[in-house]
């Protein structure tokens, strides 16, 4: 595909906190995509007219022409989009924090996107998420859905089964551990390759290339490098050594359960509630400096943010660190930071307009990379995009100290799709009994009614259920 004038762009979710994020990456490339508009959509009205209004301070003080236009309505953001990003969360971040609250209160970590936390995340979207890609796919059948949403495996599995769309399933995770092994290692991101394979949310690195020479051996042997590969001390060294691999952080939840609920017990919260409170304060803020007309002091307040966001994260799983310690922010410009979504998404649609081929870390159908996983299932694994296409690299076989874990959560996304869509809660509590952080069949019934209770997008599965007994 080559570069032409005119491109339009939609966001679902536009209304979310990352939003400015986005504008501020497309807006960097708009002239070399050919974007000239990018339409938000969100049925918060007063959220997506302020993240408008910021996006717009953003394109003012950088430069540029790319127009921001809140929608009427998602029909109107999709139509004739050559893109469509993806980012919505149902029920907005009370129902995440409440989640979470839900898993502690069973006694086991409050995470939004695994355990119990990320079962509920993952029942309550599929069934939107779908409405919107059926609706990409009659007004702009052509286009690509680029999906953000969590879990984000998860969602683009259930939109590339029951759909006909184009998707592609985008996390800046393994990217930012790329990063990071090239910072342990004093070196270029350019110097390094990392043999990666999994699922979202559910990786490891394999093998880490410098200049062609795998070295992975040698940071595993080194504790200073291995204590500046994550966000938080969260995974001993000989655990590290053990698998010989380098998990993604989101491991920690299933490697170190019990650590990360006695730092939620000893903490009082949960990120999700934390973070909760941090929004709240943020919206109202913004739109006070807004509507005053002081959109720099707006700009300077959202970039704390993000960097006090950021400096906290995974503290308090694996310290019990507060997301309002000061001492946790970073001093840095987040917009212009190496990794993050904003960055993955415009590689990403670089590269399938043909402008610069890529090898990515994308959750895309599996189509033979991993031996052990069917062509259907979504994979997260390195691909090669270029001009309008996918091709993911043969993996091979899964880790023997992965490959269980692997097909059991592949399992439990299957039947959390399927649970979702019929609205039946039995095959709810199937999902829960095969997923490996729960695991057990007696808690699911008191997990589901709980998730039901504090859940009005869960609702359905009362009314739809088709279960003859739950």
């Amino acid at each position: 595909m080559t570069n032409s004038s005119n491109l339009k762009l939609a966001l679902i979710g536009g209304g979310g906190v990352r939003t400015p994020l986005v504008i501020f990456g497309i807006n960097e490339s708009a002239r070399l995509l050919g974007a000239e508009e990018l339409a938000l959509y969100d049925p918060d009205s007063e959220r997506v007219s302020i993240m408008a209004e910021l996006g717009r301070a953003i394109v003012a003080k950088e430069g540029g022409r790319l127009r921001i236009r809140v929608a009427a309505s998602a029909e109107d953001a999709v139509a004739d989009a050559s893109f469509v990003l993806s980012s919505i969360r149902v029920g907005g971040i009370g129902s995440r924090a409440q989640d979470e609250r839900t898993a502690l209160t069973h006694g086991y970590p409050g995470q939004e996107t695994t355990g119990p936390g990320g079962v509920a995340m993952g029942l309550r979207t599929v069934g939107p998420t779908l409405e919107y890609a059926r609706l990409v796919e009659k007004r702009s059948p052509n286009a690509w859905f680029i999906n953000f949403t969590n879990p984000a495996g998860l969602i683009t599995q259930a939109i590339s089964h029951y759909t006909g769309v184009r998707v592609i399933g985008i996390c800046d995770t393994p990217e930012e551990l790329f990063h990071r092994i090239a910072g342990a290692l004093g070196v270029s991101s350019k110097r390094v390759r990392c043999d990666y394979l999994g699922l979202n949310h559910l990786g490891w690195v394999r093998r880490v290339l410098l200049d062609g020479v795998d070295v992975l051996g040698d940071l595993l042997a080194d504790d200073a490098a291995l204590d500046q590969l994550y966000h938080a001390s969260l995974f001993d060294h000989e655990l590290l050594r053990c698998l010989g691999m380098l998990p993604t952080e989101y491991l920690y939840f299933y490697y170190c359960r019990s650590r990360a609920l006695t730092n939620q017990r000893a903490a009082g919260t949960t990120r999700g509630e934390e973070v909760s409170r941090l929004n709240d304060q943020l919206i109202a803020d913004l739109a006070n400096h807004l509507q005053a007309g002081n959109p720099n002091e707006a700009l300077s307040l959202y970039t704390s943010y993000l960097n006090q966001r950021s400096g906290s994260y995974m503290k308090l799983e694996a310290s019990a660190g507060s997301a309002f310690d000061k001492s946790n922010m970073l001093e840095e410009d987040p917009f212009r930071a190496a990794t993050g979504y904003h960055r993955i998404a415009l590689d990403v649609m670089k590269a399938l307009r043909g402008l610069e081929s890529q090898r990515l870390i994308v959750n895309v159908p599996n189509h033979g990379a991993i031996a052990e996983i069917a062509d259907a299932d979504i994979v997260e694994v390195p691909c090669t995009i270029a001009n309008n296409s996918i091709q993911p690299e043969a993996c091979g076989t899964l880790p023997e100290a992965v490959r269980g874990l692997v097909l059991a959560v592949k399992a439990y996304e299957r039947a959390a799709i399927e649970a979702a869509v019929s609205g039946s809660t039995m095959l709810a509590r199937k999902a829960m009994l095969l997923y490996p952080p729960i695991g057990e069949w007696e808690p699911t019934q008191g997990l589901l009614n709980d998730m039901m209770q504090h859940n009005p997008s869960l609702q359905y599965f009362h009314a739809c259920s088709h279960d003859e007994t739950t």
